[in-house]
């Protein structure tokens, strides 16, 4: 039942659009998570994507107020206890029984959506009303938009109440980005913005790393990705730590693949002597068919 919970991450939850809980394993807890795509529109099209791109969505706008009401719902859900009797959380052991954070998150890029900074003064308004203090606020983003001036104030508001900004970093050159995040978005702009964004704020970033077409990220790319590293802290920016994962859950493409636990704790050494904190998820025991 606790594995049911950690691979299920559906972006439905009790006939809600919007808001859905996930156990989440980066989180040891329960992290709520806040769709605004539902439409399933992204300005990126990774190969891990485990988005189903293909059909149709059943909800294509966002009402701001019923994203509050599902938010409010679901924070009381967790709180009484009743979250818990439900499947994929019933066999959630008592310690991950406990709320980390809600998280803009789902089929697309957040901070894209027109609503996004409206719909952050939304979220801090019902953690303030529910007296959530200690529970974080995350933005889990490409960085694609973190120059846009409504999407930088929208974060320094969250600067104030626990937020945390969890940006995308899976390549270290143009060729590796354009082959597994297939964005028409130039290598260099997202390079630009996570450097802006981790000068405003430091910066969590997700690394996903998995074998493509039967390989593993070679060593060139593995020191090419640390050098994109270099260069954020070079110019001044801050990092709080650098995530690094495989896949979890069924991809858009097959030949996507997971990597071993070795694996990943073979990439991530190369990352420490950046002195940034470093963190592995997941990996197999076993290589793949």
């Amino acid at each position: 039942m606790l594995e049911e919970a950690i691979r299920a991450h559906p972006r439905t939850y009790a006939g809600n659009r919007y808001v859905y809980p996930v156990l989440s394993r980066r989180a040891r807890g329960i992290s709520v998570g806040v769709n605004l795509n539902p439409d399933k529109v992204c300005n990126f099209e990774c190969v891990y994507c485990q988005v189903d791109r293909h059909s149709e969505p059943e909800v294509r706008t966002v009402h701001l107020d019923r994203v509050e009401e599902e938010l409010s719902a679901v924070l009381e859900e967790i709180r009484s206890g009743l979250l818990f009797e439900r499947r994929p959380f019933a066999g959630v052991p008592e310690p991950l029984r406990r709320l980390n954070d809600i998280a803009f998150s789902g089929d697309g890029e957040p901070t894209a959506a027109s609503e996004f900074p409206t719909a952050v003064r939304r979220v801090v308004g019902v953690k303030e009303a529910l007296g959530l203090r200690g529970v974080k606020v995350l933005v889990l983003t490409n960085g694609s938009t973190l120059d846009r001036p409504a999407v930088r104030e929208a974060l320094a508001l969250l600067d104030g109440h626990e937020g945390e900004v969890w940006a995308k970093l899976d390549a270290g050159t143009e060729a590796h980005y354009r082959e597994i995040s297939r964005s028409r978005i130039p290598f260099g702009k997202i390079l630009e913005n996570l450097c802006l964004g981790a000068r405003e704020r430091p910066l969590v970033i997700q690394s996903c790393f998995f074998r493509w077409k039967g390989e593993a990220p070679p060593a060139s790319e593995r020191a090419a990705y640390v050098e994109r590293l270099k260069e954020i802290l070079e110019t001044g920016g801050r990092l709080r730590l650098i995530q690094v994962y495989t896949l979890a859950r069924p991809p858009a493409e097959q030949e996507a693949q997971p990597l071993l636990t070795e694996e990943l704790e073979a990439i991530a050494a190369v990352m420490r002597p950046l002195g940034v904190p470093v963190k592995v998820f997941g990996g197999t025991e076993r290589a793949c068919p």
